[in-house]
């Protein structure tokens, strides 16, 4: 294991159950993360007592801003104290295995990578579907309402890859914000998170901006829990911020002329059909 690279860490939180924050911290712990930045926007700081006992954290507490703007602060500070990786990750995420490590290991060998995601379960080990292509309108809009399942299907089966059985390696355009271990290198050339987008759609900007300068790479050769709930489809206020950050996307990406996405996608899905061919 290379001891001389600085690996730090940034959560988010928000009125987050205090068992699921110690099992992340607990796996943050047994990992060689130097530095985990708590930026914590609930309403008070009560979730601060789940913390004690663990020097590496650094607890900052603000107005809820948003999530991408809580990741900044702990993106910027591993970049300004001149991290090699900086890794964000959701609070309802855990792993027993040596991930952090692996992911690690594999960023040193492939320096042409900016960012790299690893297989994502739930917690009955079944697979999530997080390796996705850039959208377009009809995959975050029209998929989200259209009435009818089998039609949907099809569209979450193109739109989520699951054509090539998520256990190999690959360049992917678009991965989960639930578990983004990045160079901080390409993060100085590029920017953190846009704090246009209050939540959602933040990681699909960032990943798309750290594709255009390096590798977007989804690595199943380790994986992750992730207690994953699609909170905007229960919830009229998330639903509002998921729309609200779905247009501002697509006002900054555009809507139907995108000569990137179409590019982007295009080599993903040959990338798919050679895989597919070889096995």
């Amino acid at each position: 294991m290379n001891t001389t690279r600085t690996i730090n860490a940034s959560i988010v939180t928000y009125l987050t159950p205090p068992d699921e924050l110690k099992k992340l911290i607990a796996s943050l712990e047994r990992s060689p993360v130097h530095r985990i930045y708590v930026i914590d926007h609930s309403p008070d700081t009560s979730i601060k007592r789940c913390l004690e006992g663990c020097d590496r954290i650094t607890y900052h507490h603000e107005e809820n801003l948003g999530y991408g703007r809580g990741h900044n602060y702990g993106i910027a500070a591993s970049v300004d104290s001149g991290a090699d990786y900086h890794l964000v990750v959701n609070p309802d995420v855990y792993w027993t295995d040596p991930v952090v490590e692996s992911l690690a290991d594999y960023m040193d060998a492939n320096p042409d990578c900016g960012l790299v995601m690893p297989k994502i379960l739930y917690p009955d080990g079944e697979t999530q579907y997080l390796c996705k292509m850039l959208p377009s309108p009809a995959d975050l809009i029209v998929r989200r309402f259209i009435p009818v399942k089998g039609v949907r299907r099809r569209l979450n089966t193109r739109y989520e890859l699951r054509g090539f059985g998520y256990d190999t390696p690959m360049e992917v355009p678009s991965l989960s914000g639930c578990f983004m271990f990045m160079r901080c290198a390409v993060l100085r050339r590029v920017g953190y998170f846009d704090p246009r987008f209050f939540m959602y759609a933040e990681d699909l900007d960032l990943c798309r901006r750290i594709g255009a300068q390096s590798k977007t790479v989804f690595y199943p050769k380790v994986c992750v829990y992730h207690a994953y709930a699609k909170g905007s489809y229960h919830n009229r206020r998330l639903l509002r911020y998921h729309l609200n950050s779905t247009f501002k996307y697509f006002n900054k990406w555009g809507w139907l002329f995108d000569s990137e996405r179409r590019r982007r996608n295009r080599e993903c899905r040959r990338h798919i059909a050679d895989v597919n061919n070889k096995q």
